[in-house]
């Protein structure tokens, strides 16, 4: 039809009422039952809960109730609460100084607008009111029973707009979702207390943290230990940086106690838990050579800095931050990672120990005789005669027949005893080889059992990328250089070619969307430029920079250094075993070999005595 038809209707501009316009709001903020619980918690943590109570049923769906013990909202606050765009969180003079978690003023007449919402609240001092909202429909206040704070109930979320319960997951999966959501905001508050229950078949409680006390990092140790696991707590590294007004401090665990999935990453920004790409790229550029590709690690840090160097109003949700200078944030992310871990020296996680003891079979036990006690056997009843043979073999007189207790095979050799201080090293002192690679040392509290090759590739590894630091990378010019289009995306390359060229790759505009490729890293040998450079190009849009060219730098170190490390077969004296021991406890990141995998694993004297059943 034509636009000069005059039979074409024309269309009609109008406002949308209040309810349209609150169900349209409420589409974007409360995506599923755990979008409401964040914001109902989160509303009770600006209010200076110390308390907070959460109690669902089906998943959310049917009732969402949050108890919290603030400073609560008097009668003629309620009205207002669930108007849109009332807040008392700030003032609308400066959108860059947000402090509190909501500001936005959207969460409750939104949650009013698609479900049956009830709020009781009661300041210090005065008497307690109620409100009721049913699908944007608001009742009068008035009076209602309440000892302290505000109590917030949603029953039949999404009951006005049936349609998104179509979109809903099972009980089960939506509960789970609730339960992230509890246990991340209480990472962000170790000093409150927080309790979630699941009323949908009698009263089960699904999470409970009790409020900490301490300093930040001991109050924020005892929330991880019941939030992630005492295991985690373990086998993590304490993290602590400041520059140029960001701070980052938190928790990161060893390479060796990693995940299968990133399940056990937690970030915050001023206390608010993010989802931010590009603080999950430095997590992975922090971890970069000593997890397996397959390995995620698990860490929970908070960056804090002034409001006006983050942006916290780019996503309805308020889970994505934008930060005024992301380099920054990515260094500090970046470097205080990869300090942290070569700090950690040679140290392996506690679980690979824990992981060994898993793996050896004790004998069955004896059965036991009709009154409970363990069965005895002849062959378990020694007669005299034995006792006294065992009594002369082990007299200085035989020491003859001493040969037969140190029978040596291929495979296992027994070294003479080290000098008396090497067992006190972190290492102990070497003891043995077995099977030509595995070295056994004895330490004070236990023994310690390495994998020679890997722990040796780890420390060429360091070896080599300490000497390309030093000396810089090798350059290969190319007889003719490469020429590659790359169309718009050539001059962002080109912001970028100083940091390149320090890896040896040289490049230089060369007319309109292209560059020229003129020298290349001499280790990586015949390259292919045009898809070196579009993988740089893709981490750029990703995260901000590149570590591509880094990284295959370093897989070749890798690999050269696996090449020239110690290799399986070899048979190591008792010098070479305890140098190789002494060297480890020196560099860096000994205790994960180039591929994630552990170095070496102890057990305490406690364990094998366990193990024999002799404690």
């Amino acid at each position: 039809m034509s636009l000069d038809d005059p039979n074409m209707s024309r269309p009609v501009i109008r406002q949308l009422d209040d309810a349209a316009i609150n169900r349209i709001a409420a589409g974007e903020v409360v995506e599923r039952p755990a979008s409401a619980v964040k914001e109902l918690v989160e509303n009770a943590l600006d209010a200076g809960a110390r308390r907070v109570l959460v109690e669902v049923a089906h998943g959310g769906k049917s009732l969402i109730r949050v108890t919290d013990d603030g400073c609560g909202m008097g009668a003629e606050d309620l009205p207002l609460a669930l108007s849109r765009h009332a807040t008392s969180k700030i003032d609308g003079s400066d959108l860059l100084n947000i402090q509190s978690f909501g500001f936005r003023g959207e969460a409750l007449p939104s949650l009013g607008a698609v479900g049956r919402l009830k709020i009781v609240s009661r300041v210090q001092g005065g008497e307690a009111h109620e409100i009721r909202v049913t699908g944007g429909e608001m009742s009068a206040v008035r009076p209602a029973a309440l000892s302290r704070g505000t109590v917030v109930e949603l029953r039949d979320l999404f009951y006005a707009t049936p349609a998104r319960l179509k979109f809903m997951r099972s009980d089960r999966a939506e509960m789970q979702a609730i339960t992230d959501v509890v246990k991340r905001l209480a990472m962000a508050e170790p000093g409150v207390g927080f309790t979630l229950k699941d009323l949908t078949e009698g009263e089960r409680i699904a999470l409970r943290a009790d409020p900490e006390t301490g300093d930040l990092f001991d109050a924020l140790a005892g929330r991880l230990r019941g939030l992630i696991g005492r295991e985690f707590v373990e086998n993590a590294l304490r993290i602590e940086a400041e520059r140029e007004g960001l701070r980052l401090t938190g928790y990161a665990a060893l390479p060796t106690y990693s995940r299968g999935a990133a399940v056990a990453q937690f970030f915050f920004v001023n206390g608010r838990p993010v989802r931010d790409r590009q603080l999950y790229g430095a997590l992975r550029a922090g971890y970069m050579d000593v997890l397996a590709r397959d390995r995620h690690p698990a860490v929970a840090l908070f960056l804090d800095c002034p409001p006006s160097l983050v942006d916290v109003n780019v996503h309805p949700a308020k889970s994505e931050v934008r930060f005024r200078d992301p380099g920054l944030a990515r260094t500090i992310v970046v470097s205080t990672l990869r300090d942290a871990l070569a700090r950690g020296g040679h140290r392996a996680s506690s679980t690979v120990g824990a992981a060994t003891l898993g793996a050896f079979r004790a004998e069955p036990a004896a059965p036991a005789t009709p009154d409970g006690r363990p069965r005895v056997y002849q062959m378990d009843r020694p007669s005299q005669a034995s006792l006294t043979r065992a009594r002369d073999w082990q007299a200085p007189g035989v020491a003859e027949a001493a040969p037969l207790w140190e029978a040596q095979t291929p495979s296992a050799r027994v070294e003479p005893e080290a000098a008396p201080e090497a067992v006190t090293r972190p290492l102990g002192a070497a003891r043995a080889q077995i099977h030509e690679n595995y070295i056994v040392a004895q330490t004070e509290t236990g023994m310690i059992l390495v994998d020679a090759h890997a722990a040796h590739e780890r420390l060429v590894y360091e070896r080599l990328k300490r000497q390309m630091d030093e000396n810089g990378i090798a350059r290969q010019a190319l007889l003719i250089p490469e020429i590659v289009s790359l169309g718009d995306d050539a001059e962002r390359l080109l912001e970028h070619a100083e940091d390149l060229a320090a890896l040896g790759l040289v490049i230089e505009g060369f007319g309109p969307g292209s560059v020229a490729v003129r020298e290349v890293p001499a280790l990586l040998g015949t390259v292919a430029a045009e898809p070196l450079l579009r993988d740089m190009l893709d981490e750029i849009d990703e995260l901000g920079r590149s570590d591509g060219l880094r990284a295959r730098l370093d897989a070749v170190l890798s690999r050269i250094a696996c090449h020239g490390s110690v290799r399986t077969g070899r048979r190591m004296s008792a010098e070479e075993m305890n140098a190789l021991l002494r060297e480890m406890e020196a560099t860096p990141k000994s205790g994960q070999c180039n591929h994630g995998r552990p170095t070496w694993v102890s057990l305490s004297l406690s364990d094998i005595e366990r193990l024999f059943g002799r404690s």
